[in-house]
């Protein structure tokens, strides 16, 4: 498979915090990998770095062999908490990514309505973000992202905020677009269920600061959503064996 990024023993540290490091993984072209760890093991920082939008204090970061030393318009990030613009429609919304990068308005116009469809948001362009429902909003992130076209999708628990019932409505919409589109995608959750029913790769962090502390392939086929897939004995066999991890951390760092 084609490596896609490689993270080279990143090291970050904020003030007298050690985050994260040394890290190092990689991610293959198209791949869906999903990254999983205990509370402030920087997996957000991790994203960050991979992203661009942060620098590391020591290693590097290489997206097709070339060093990341800022964003990059191949890449584009979904945050957690939506990151909408509350003064802004649905429209411009999804429009801001390709204006802050310059597309000139004939794409604008052709994209954005593509894109507002894809995620199932017609009839909602001029709407405003409190008028939404928060998978709506996560929606309008995506669609935002996905615009200018990346072809790295980095997401930090995009479907965090969501009751039960959106959140897998959008784990389903979400792989759906994936095996349309292709991209490369990264995803950080804290959920182990929501990581093995997207993930082809899952990556186990440990506590701070972070390190990979296993790499994981997930092998059960798709499509995976409902219940008939979490009875399944390997999905049994994974959860538990992550639960282990993650478990066993915590009760180290004590």
């Amino acid at each position: 498979m084609t490596t896609r990024i490689v993270a080279d023993a990143v090291v970050k540290r904020f003030g007298d915090v050690f985050a994260l490091g040394p890290c190092s993984l990689e991610v293959h072209a198209n791949e869906f990998l999903c990254v999983i760890g205990p509370s402030g093991c920087g997996k957000t920082t991790l994203l960050r770095i991979l992203a661009g939008l942060i620098a590391p204090d020591e290693g590097a970061v290489r997206l097709d062999g070339t060093e990341v030393r800022g964003p990059r318009r191949e890449v584009a990030m979904v945050f957690q908490h939506f990151g909408l613009f509350p003064w802004k429609t649905v429209w411009d919304n999804v429009a801001y990514g390709l204006r802050a990068h310059g597309y000139p308005e004939s794409v604008i116009r052709e994209r954005v309505p593509r894109y507002i469809e894809l995620m199932g948001l017609q009839g909602f362009e001029r709407k405003y973000p409190y008028q939404l429902s928060g998978g709506m909003q996560q929606r309008v992130g995506i669609a935002r992202a996905l615009a200018v076209d990346p072809e790295v999708l980095l997401m930090d628990e995009p479907f965090g905020a969501l009751d039960a019932q959106t959140r897998e409505f959008m784990q389903e919409e979400l792989v759906r677009i994936w095996r349309l589109q292709r991209k490369t995608v990264v995803f950080v959750t804290h959920s182990i269920d929501e990581a093995i029913l997207l993930g082809d790769r899952i990556v186990v962090l440990s506590g701070r600061p972070g390190r990979v502390r296993e790499d994981l392939p997930v092998d059960i086929p798709r499509p995976r959503a409902g219940e008939r897939v979490r009875a399944l004995p390997r999905f049994l066999e994974l959860r538990r064996y992550v639960w282990e991890l993650l478990r066993a951390d915590a009760e180290g760092s004590r």
